[in-house]
């Protein structure tokens, strides 16, 4: 690898982020960190910032600024807050931008990174599912290189021929099935926020972790790789992989199927956009086939999972259909970890604003914004029919 790649992470505190900064420290004199954010997280942003020796940290929450300023006082580390200040980190030239701010509060900031055609390692997957097409078109416009971080659609990456697309005929994305995988129905729709974050396999932050327990990200998935890798809805798979060891697959036209298999470390496919075009060790557990003894498949049940429904035809209907599933998802994923909604009632809440709001086509990130907005009023508004 060229020693000294420039390196921002936006969302640095997050479970992404700090697996980042993890393999950037075990990596020294290869990697200088330009900048870091977090949303809140005072004391952790300022912690990675003296521990990489970061040029710049950025908090979003303004209220804090004062905080950080005192928390990072003498280390000659510049510091902002605000989603302008998050911006301008996103714009400050970096080699490698981790793109790992949850929700589409992220979207702003990647427009921004891609301004300065560099490479983009996007964890942000609510990004190019509300603004996909602009997004696609920035980074085209921009010159700049998109390199997938979900496990998933850095398996599809690592096995695309990208030389030869007319030779695909369908990408299979795996899913885990989440912790509800087997429990039953009645028990799954008063499952407590504690159940739904208690994911087998892989270790998350709450709101993903929740959208992988109701398969809404795998829906989001599938709409990122629609997007990502020009792939037809109808040429989109889904299948059940309890065990997360094959993260997913492409299959081509003569039958020949290619699997990326791996331990469930973020770390790994973190690894892969950091040092790419080449590969660099990491600390990962190596997989052991015959202690794992089997891998089983099964196709998603569509009564268990209703959101990978609704998630698939949004993608089908294009327009702001994937921005407002998105952001209709993140408000009531939002009201179940605060105890407002019940688990059972995340789907129907989404599915209600999709009924309810059918916009134009979205031909800006204002209009996205703007579409982002009403559909989250539109969630709240919901909500309080549900509970009523």
């Amino acid at each position: 690898m060229t020693a000294c790649k420039t390196v921002t992470i936006l969302g640095a505190t997050g479970s992404v982020g700090q697996s980042t900064l993890d393999l950037i420290q075990r990596s020294p004199g290869i990697f200088s960190v330009e900048a870091l954010t977090a949303r809140s997280d005072v004391e952790g942003l300022a912690k990675a910032a003296r521990a990489s020796s970061a040029k710049c940290a950025v908090i979003a929450d303004t209220a804090r600024f004062q905080d950080l300023k005192d928390a990072l006082a003498g280390t000659g580390i510049e510091v902002g807050a605000g989603e302008d200040a998050i911006a301008d980190a996103a714009r400050r030239g970096a080699d490698w931008t981790m793109a790992a701010i949850v929700g589409c509060a992220g979207l702003m900031p990647v427009m921004a990174a891609l301004e300065g055609g560099k490479t983009l390692a996007f964890a942000n997957k609510e990004a190019l599912v509300s603004a996909g097409s602009l997004m696609i078109d920035a980074a085209k416009r921009h010159g700049a290189t998109l390199l997938p971080v979900d496990s998933e659609h850095n398996a599809i990456f690592q096995c695309l021929d990208r030389s030869a697309p007319k030779g695909v005929s369908r990408i299979i994305l795996t899913a885990s099935g989440g912790p509800f995988r087997t429990t039953p129905l009645d028990e799954m729709a008063r499952a407590t926020p504690a159940q739904a974050v208690a994911h087998p396999n892989w270790s998350m932050g709450a709101k993903i972790s929740v959208d992988s327990a109701t398969m809404m990200n795998k829906g989001l998935e599938l709409i990122e790789a629609h997007h990502l890798f020009a792939m037809p809805a109808d040429r989109l798979d889904v299948v059940i992989h309890p065990q997360s060891v094959i993260h997913s697959m492409v299959e081509y036209i003569d039958g020949s199927v290619l699997a990326q298999l791996g331990p469930a470390d973020m770390r790994i496919p973190i690894a892969h956009t950091l040092a790419w075009p080449e590969r660099m060790d990491t600390p990962c557990e190596r997989i052991d086939l015959a202690a794992i003894g089997r891998l089983d498949f099964t196709a998603p049940d569509v009564l268990r999972f209703p959101a990978l429904k609704l998630a698939r035809d949004a993608m089908v209907a294009g327009g702001a259909a994937p921005a407002i599933l998105n952001a209709a998802n993140e408000a009531a994923v939002a009201a179940f970890l605060a105890g407002e909604i019940g688990f059972g009632n995340i789907v129907t809440v989404v599915a209600r604003v999709l009924d309810r709001y059918a916009p134009d086509e979205p031909l800006s990130l204002p209009d996205v914004l703007a579409i982002d907005k009403e559909a989250r009023r539109i969630a709240l508004a919901v909500m309080e029919s549900v509970i009523a």
